[in-house]
């Protein structure tokens, strides 16, 4: 059975854009025209993933994503005319997996969609994915992190980057390679990425263990640095 991809957007012409090509790619597409017919349509019949535009009527990209987010981790790919870095953090802030700048290439698109399913996929055939520190437990499997006894909303990518580096103590990656292994090869995005993901993990890690920490190594890029 074809996977099912919701494309979310007021323009109808880059929604049969995406249609033609998705469908030429074998994707089983729905179309909605504004957010409110988004929500609605994938509360009724789940989808695999999500090309979602942020100026909507009715209800904005941003709501979409929030609604959606209350209930599913379906993947959330942004469709969007705004290129500013607080866009983009917002969008990740929210729990998109991906963020696509207009005008685009369709053909890029399709590679993020495929790239995204592969990587959700991957994480849903594998087994219970955990790791635990004084006052910090990691939890990718039911996408969930426990600081100091309570469980702290964590955005999707934050925590797939944090439990990545967790899983590493006292490694240290590029921004390069946090990139290629936390979102994926084919991700067309830029350092800055990673750096936007730290600094919302750092306000919510900060100083909660002398155990451990989320560290710069500079000139280089970052460690989960243990301390005995």
């Amino acid at each position: 059975m074809p996977e099912k991809i919701l494309v979310v957007d007021d323009d109808t012409n880059i929604c049969e854009l995406l249609r033609l090509y998705l469908e030429k790619e074998g994707f089983d597409v729905t179309i909605a025209n504004n957010g409110a017919d988004a929500v609605k349509i994938f509360k009724s019949n789940p989808h695999s993933l999500i090309l979602l535009d942020i100026m909507l009527p009715v209800l904005d990209g941003w709501q979409v994503c929030r609604e959606i987010r209350k209930t599913s981790q379906v993947p959330i790919i942004m469709l969007t005319a705004k290129g500013e870095t607080f866009d983009k953090v917002l969008g990740f802030e929210l729990g998109a997996d991906d963020y696509v700048v207009k005008p685009f290439d369709a053909k890029e698109v399709i590679a993020r969609v495929k790239a995204v399913l592969r990587r959700s996929a991957g994480e849903s055939r594998s087994e219970i994915k955990e790791v635990n520190y004084d006052k910090l437990k990691i939890n990718l499997t039911n996408y969930e992190m426990i600081v100091d006894g309570k469980r702290v909303d964590t955005p999707p990518k934050e925590l797939e980057l944090i439990y990545h580096l967790a899983s590493n103590p006292n490694r240290v990656f590029t921004r390069d390679q946090l990139l290629d292994e936390v979102w994926g090869f084919d991700y067309y995005g830029d350092s800055r990425t990673v750096d936007v993901h730290v600094k919302r993990l750092r306000a919510k890690l900060e100083g909660v263990s002398e155990h451990w920490e989320l560290k710069t190594v500079w000139s280089v890029g970052y460690k989960f640095a243990t301390i005995d």
